[in-house]
């Protein structure tokens, strides 16, 4: 499949030098765009965020396989689909982040199993509507969401997987944890219905953006309900995978960058993917020194101005160097490589960057298959 963009315009999409506090600027005609994110957990909001400050209209089409923490719970005492990642995304819609509407969204109980209160209304309007379709929709008038959020599937789905040392393993959460990367995954049942909603969004779609987030746990079980792969086949858009910056989860724990594009090859995505975006720190003109840690953060700790004042340990950054850009080349995605990390968060992307990334897309390659 030939490449999105020339291949002497790897590094086309230049840091622009503006500040990581400055505000993009909503181009004039992005409205006409349509994005879509498929991924989930904390990952998938970034890119949602990153685009609507472009002004791009944008869905996010979410895993159903979650079974970890307030949402696992949720799923097994109530056999509905798990809200969590579908609450982050309608969060990341809101028109106004600052309201008060989704402050008590995402507000979270200890004393109440840890549950989020989002979780809790989105639980309640699919006891009360009988669909958790109706139960997105009245969330998404609440919280006044500027796109719509998809679960991939409305079935109640469950998670397997392969280690690369051959073990089996079952559940979301368990695979998240495991010791030794993942080879591969699967679900059970291996063939739920599609969303329509879901598949029609992909179709439409200018920009297909894949994360940033766990990819074997969040990102590749949306590609394995039948339909979806078929679906980003006949979109015209430009398909973009947003690659780790770091190893925090065991399921890919040690896996190159490369390893991560061949593991979306490897569950359908070969001659699919258009372009690679891949971290490399500034001034780093060498990549095949682009490795090393970040400074860990809980994610639910608000960033604070010293990264080192909360730093309690060190996470791996995924390896990528000059032998594996071209591995990755080799097999048809252009690259795009970037400084991505937050200067606050260290092992998030930068919302900004990301902005500029999509932008400089949509610029040069605003189809792919027509």
């Amino acid at each position: 499949m030939p490449s999105a963009l020339p291949r002497d315009n790897r590094l086309a999409l230049a840091p622009s030098g503006k500040s990581a506090d400055e505000k993009p600027k909503t181009k004039t005609g992005r409205e006409a765009f349509r994005a879509v994110v498929i991924g989930g957990g904390t990952g998938a909001p970034v890119s949602i965020k990153a685009l609507f400050s472009r002004g791009i209209q944008t869905d996010a089409v979410v895993a159903m396989a979650d079974d970890g923490g307030s949402t696992g719970m949720l799923r097994e005492h109530t056999g509905m689909v798990p809200p969590g990642d579908i609450r982050k995304c309608l969060v990341a819609m809101a028109s106004n982040p600052e309201s008060i509407w989704v402050k008590a969204f995402k507000q979270r109980f200890s004393y109440v199993n840890d549950h989020t209160l989002g979780n809790l209304i989105l639980t309640a309007l699919n006891d009360n509507s009988g669909s958790f379709p109706e139960a997105i929709s009245l969330c998404e008038q609440l919280l006044d969401a500027r796109g719509h959020v998809h679960p991939s599937t409305l079935e109640y789905v469950t998670l397997t997987g392969r280690t690369r040392d051959g073990r089996r393993l079952r559940g979301q959460a368990t695979l998240c944890a495991s010791q030794t990367a993942l080879a591969s995954v699967s679900l059970d049942p291996s063939a739920p219905q599609a969303f329509e909603p879901a598949l029609k969004a992909i179709r439409e779609a200018d920009l297909i953006v894949l994360g940033p987030g766990s990819l074997f746990t969040s990102i590749i079980p949306n590609l394995l309900v039948p339909g979806v792969l078929a679906a980003i086949a006949q979109s015209k858009g430009t398909t973009v995978f947003l690659c780790s910056l770091a190893d925090m989860q065991g399921e890919t724990w040690g896996l190159t960058s490369a390893e991560l594009v061949e593991a979306l090859f490897d569950h359908g995505m070969r001659g699919l993917l258009d372009i690679v975006v891949v971290h490399q720190p500034s001034g780093d003109k060498d990549p095949g020194s682009a490795t090393g840690t970040f400074a860990a953060i809980d994610p639910s700790v608000p960033p604070k101005p010293a990264v080192s004042e909360v730093a309690t340990e060190s996470i791996r950054r995924v390896l990528f160097n000059r032998e594996l850009a071209q591995r990755i080349e080799s097999q048809g995605p252009m690259l795009i490589v970037r400084d991505l990390v937050d200067p606050l968060r260290p092992t998030w992307h930068d919302v900004f960057v990301l902005s500029e990334v999509f932008e400089g897309v949509l610029s040069v390659c605003p189809s792919r298959r027509r």
